[in-house]
């Protein structure tokens, strides 16, 4: 599925925990429950839009992520390492 939405890079998956759909990664961004994040693997494979709904950092609830923080968020598709998180 192709989208069309205006995006910027936030970060790259580092671990996907695929029991539980959550991704991890270093948010270059800040990233607020609500927000609208697109991942994208390579080629093309993976490749859909969600709204913010869960975020983690050190397993605590977190409503807001600043730059530079480690946070693991859940999704609802599978998502890679090495997949890339945009903002939209």
């Amino acid at each position: 599925m192709i989208y069309t939405a205006e995006k910027k890079e936030i970060g790259k998956v580092t671990h996907f925990f695929s029991k539980i759909k959550v991704i991890g990664f270093e948010t270059k961004e800040t990233l607020k429950i609500g927000d609208e994040i697109r991942i994208i693997g390579k080629g093309g494979a993976v490749d859909f839009i969600q709204t913010v709904e869960s975020m983690q950092k050190d397993r605590i609830p977190i409503q807001e992520a600043k730059p530079g923080e480690v946070i693991g968020i859940q999704v609802s598709e599978e998502a890679p390492q090495g997949c890339c998180v945009f903002k939209i």
